[in-house]
């Protein structure tokens, strides 16, 4: 396959999305317009490399975490390693703070956010196959308990994330390198933040609204 795409052929799409109704409506989206091919709709990012491969795609619009928990940044990072050609757009629902970044380190080209988004997803599309990195400005901020996202400090949202995970503060105070009585207070900060009155609830709450996820590939990443 050449370096770049040939934008004068056809665009070969894969698409991977584990829900039935987004998958559909991207396929749709993408069959509206002349110069996109949906080759392939697979519902399993872990196999996504795979069949970008075998089907000599371009252009992957992905969602973050797809059947079975696979994770769509793993799956990024495994596609761009074997050919770096093709285009990612990773596409979410979860305003998950970190997952732009990651995407950026991996060199996806797009992020596309499901429920946030004003811009339309064919416009990115077509903004990435000319060239574009094509990223939010910022991440979307949502409603935790009495407090909006933007509140919380980046270690805030790391100790929250690990807590997601189940760990207890002593975990992740090693997780993350510094001293237990820091992760309390960082606790203790984000439930006066937030109004709810335990540990687990601030916890259940913070997964449930999708600010920060503990993936389970994470360490893939």
């Amino acid at each position: 396959m050449n370096d770049e795409i040939n934008m004068n052929d056809k665009i070969n799409v894969m698409i991977v999305e584990d829900q039935a109704m987004p998958r559909q409506l991207f396929g749709a989206i993408v069959e509206s317009c002349p110069k996109l091919r949906l080759v392939l709709s697979i519902d399993d990012a872990a196999i996504a490399d795979i069949c970008c491969a075998r089907h000599e795609i371009d252009l992957v619009l992905m969602d973050v975490v797809t059947k079975n928990g696979a994770s769509g940044l793993a799956a990024a990072e495994k596609i761009k390693a074997q050919n770096s050609r093709v285009k990612i757009i990773i596409v979410t629902s979860m305003p998950e703070c970190s997952y732009v970044e990651r995407a950026r380190k991996i060199g996806v080209e797009g992020f596309w956010y499901k429920d946030f988004s004003r811009e339309p997803i064919l416009s990115l599309i077509e903004r990435v196959l000319a060239g574009e990195r094509v990223y939010p400005e910022e991440t979307p901020s949502i409603s935790l308990g009495l407090a909006e996202s933007s509140e919380f400090t980046a270690r805030e949202l790391d100790v929250l994330r690990e807590m997601t995970g189940g760990f207890t503060n002593a975990e992740i105070a090693e997780i993350l390198g510094i001293s237990e009585k820091r992760v309390r207070n960082h606790v203790t900060n984000m439930l006066e933040k937030t109004g709810f009155r335990s540990r687990t609830e601030l916890a259940v709450r913070a997964r449930e609204t999708g600010l920060v996820i503990r993936d389970r590939n994470e360490e893939d990443l």
